[in-house]
C-alpha cells in the first residue's frame, strides 16, 4: 500500500509571529550593514573626485560612485519594506496578544460569575435580616444583665439635692479647718493655755552676743545655758 500510494507527509506547522519577526529583522541587520559599507565607499569616491581633474578619470570615478549610488538605492528600497514588515507584523502581535488577553479576562469573569452564583445560593437576605434582629436582641438581654449585676445594695436612693449641698459644704469646712492647722493632728498641737518652757522648767535659749554683759549667775550654764555639771561629779 505505501509502495503505490505513497506515505502522507506531516505538514510542518505555521512559523510564529514571533520567529517571523525575527527572521525579518536579521534581514534587515544584514541590508542596513551593506548600505553602511557602501557609504564608506560613496565617502571615499567624493574625496577622489575632489582630488582628480575634470577628465576621463575623473568620469571613470564618478561612474563607479553611480553604481554604487545605485546599490545603495537598492539597499535602502529592501531595508524599507523588510521595515514596514516588521512593523505589520508587530501590529498583528498586538491584536493576537490584545484577544488573547481578553478571552482570558472573559473565562476569569465567567468563573468569578459562576462562583458568585453559587455563593448567594446558600445566603439569602431573610437569613440575614433574621440574624441581625437575634444579634440586637441578644446584645438587648446583655446590657440589661449587665445593669441587673451591678445594681448597688443598701444605699439610700431618697437623697435631695439640699441634703446633697449640705454635705458638701460640711466636707468643704472640714477640709479648710485641716489645711490651716497644716495638716497636724489635734493631739500633737500645743495648748495656746500653756506654756511648753514653764512646764519643763527650762532656762531660755541665749539670743546671741549681747553688748552689756551677762549677769551673775549663781549656777553656771554652757553655751547652751544649760547648767553645767561640776567635773567632781564627772569623776565620780
Amino acid at each position: 500500500m505505501r509502495r503505490v500510494f505513497g506515505v502522507k507527509k506531516d505538514k510542518e506547522p505555521p512559523p510564529s509571529i514571533q520567529d517571523t519577526t525575527e527572521r525579518i529583522n536579521k534581514r534587515g541587520d544584514t541590508v542596513e550593514e551593506k548600505i553602511r559599507k557602501l557609504d564608506a565607499e560613496l565617502a571615499r569616491y567624493k574625496e577622489q573626485i575632489k582630488k582628480t581633474r575634470p577628465g576621463p578619470a575623473q568620469e571613470a570615478v564618478k561612474a563607479r560612485a553611480m553604481r554604487v549610488l545605485k546599490q545603495k538605492r537598492m539597499y535602502e528600497g529592501q531595508r524599507d519594506m523588510l521595515y514596514n514588515q516588521t512593523f505589520n507584523l508587530d501590529q498583528v502581535s498586538f491584536a493576537a496578544e490584545g484577544i488573547k488577553d481578553a478571552q482570558q479576562t472573559v473565562a476569569a469573569m465567567k468563573s468569578a460569575n459562576k462562583e458568585l452564583k453559587g455563593s448567594l445560593k446558600t445566603m439569602k437576605i431573610e437569613d440575614i435580616d433574621n440574624m441581625q434582629d437575634e444579634m440586637m436582641n441578644l446584645m438587648d438581654i446583655s446590657s440589661e444583665i449587665q445593669d441587673s449585676l451591678g445594681r448597688s445594695y443598701s444605699v439610700p436612693d431618697d437623697i435631695d439635692e439640699d441634703e446633697l449641698m449640705g454635705e458638701l459644704d460640711a466636707l468643704e469646712a472640714d477640709m479648710g479647718s485641716e489645711t490651716n492647722t497644716d495638716s497636724m493632728p489635734a493631739y500633737l498641737q500645743p495648748d495656746k493655755d500653756s506654756d511648753l518652757d514653764t512646764e519643763l522648767n527650762l532656762p531660755s535659749a541665749p539670743s546671741g552676743h549681747s553688748s552689756t554683759p551677762p549677769q551673775a549667775n549663781p549656777q553656771a550654764t554652757d553655751e547652751f545655758g544649760l547648767p553645767t555639771v561640776p567635773r567632781a561629779s564627772l569623776r565620780s
